[in-house]
């Protein structure tokens, strides 16, 4: 799945990163931006180093003003098929891909690159530990991937309530751990990360037994 606009301009450096590695539940997200550079944008910066109120203010700005941008995702059964590395490499493919206008260059966030041989691009491409915080490109890359992912966690949170989706977005937080002692994992919980797994081989256990009371022990 993927979410694209654009404009036409000749320097396309195209900035990647991705957001919702770690949680135990929910899509991981990657978007892909280029900044037109006759159009800056102030305070941009890691995702993680803003507040919701201030990604929430640069979002529609990184939006209005880029060259292009998109958005891509892997859902959680691509998370637990391919692994959450693969998978992130597979958002990010689908990001650059959506994008309207072709990148001369890409600037990924990390030390890993995902494959973009196939896709056709004719550009180079780096990684850069730390982009996020110090390359412009990345960091409203990183902005796109963490608020899309937050606004479709609070969506899901309305489809899959009991486990607060909304306030946590899916991370391994008290709530959510309790939240899983109360509850069967749903679809959005990734069967490959601990303590799903956990509470999934409790439940088969616990089948086993004879006890199928649709909770899981404290």
């Amino acid at each position: 799945m993927r979410i694209v606009t654009s404009k036409n301009y000749l320097v396309r450096v195209a900035g990647v990163d991705e957001a919702g590695r770690g949680p135990l539940a929910g899509p991981v997200v990657a978007a892909a931006v280029i900044l037109d550079p006759n159009r800056p944008i102030r305070g941009l910066a890691d995702s993680k180093q803003l507040t919701p109120e201030e990604r929430n203010v640069l979002a529609p700005r990184i939006r209005e003003r880029a060259v292009a941008w998109a958005v891509g995702w892997a859902d959680r059964d691509e998370i637990d098929c391919i692994n959450i590395l693969q998978a992130t490499f597979l958002a990010m493919r689908r990001a650059l891909m959506g994008l309207a206008v072709c990148p001369t260059h890409i600037q990924v966030d990390g030390n890993r690159l995902p494959r973009i041989v196939d896709l056709n691009l004719g550009c180079t491409v780096e990684a850069i530990i730390g982009g996020d915080d110090s390359h412009a490109p990345i960091s409203a890359a990183s902005i796109l991937a963490k608020t899309t992912r937050d606004a479709l966690m609070v969506q899901l949170d309305l489809r899959y309530p009991g486990f607060d989706f909304s306030l946590h977005k899916g991370y391994s937080t008290p709530t959510h751990l309790a939240a899983l002692e109360r509850h069967k994992p749903c679809p959005l919980h990734r069967r490959s990360f601990q303590p799903v797994a956990d509470v999934l081989d409790s439940m088969e256990f616990m089948h086993h037994l004879g006890i199928d009371d649709g909770s899981v022990p404290a």
